[in-house]
């Protein structure tokens, strides 16, 4: 009986060092709150142009990459090219309306030399597709820049409007502070 007890005891205090390791490495990953001035920008054939709504939930560490948990959220209808008229066409070209949201949500975060890769899937009008961003981060302790980028080709989430480029360059310039 006495030996059952401690066996107990024993599975007890392993399961509590285990929950404890496991919130530890948790917590060491700092959050990023996303400030402004933020940069999305966009740019393939005839069109270019930014993004003006971002929401992102980042949890990451520069020494612990592979830990590391980024999603990010635009509203669709917030693309903005410079021209009313071409802000309309690109609306529709993603069915603002009927997708409102492009989201990515990274599946594997890592260290290449001084910069790093996030793997994940880009969603937008509705289709999920396989995307990676380069990026590095610059730190300053309480705060930091990401700047990355990557590109899409707008045929893959079926955007067909005519004029829709081949290929889209995204690039990322995203200040963010410790939440």
């Amino acid at each position: 009986m006495k030996t059952l007890r401690i066996a107990s005891l024993k599975k007890l205090l392993m399961l509590l060092l285990i929950l404890i390791s496991g919130l530890a490495t948790y917590a060491m990953f700092a959050r990023w709150k996303v400030k402004q001035p933020y940069e999305v920008r966009f740019k393939g054939g005839k069109i270019s142009g930014r993004f003006e709504s971002l929401r992102a939930d980042i949890r990451f560490d520069k020494a612990h990459p592979e830990g590391a948990k980024i999603s990010a959220s635009i509203a669709a209808a917030s693309i903005a090219t410079g021209f009313f008229i071409k802000n309309n066409h690109a609306k529709d070209a993603l069915e603002a309306e009927k997708y409102p949201t492009i989201s990515f949500t990274s599946t594997k975060v890592s260290r290449h030399g001084n910069a790093f890769e996030a793997v994940g899937n880009l969603t937008m009008k509705g289709v999920t597709k396989p995307v990676t961003i380069h990026f590095t981060f610059d730190d300053n302790g309480a705060g930091g820049v990401f700047k990355g980028g990557f590109t899409v080709r707008p045929r893959s989430f079926n955007i067909t409007r005519n004029g829709s480029p081949e290929q889209l360059a995204i690039m990322l310039v995203v200040p963010v502070s410790r939440g």
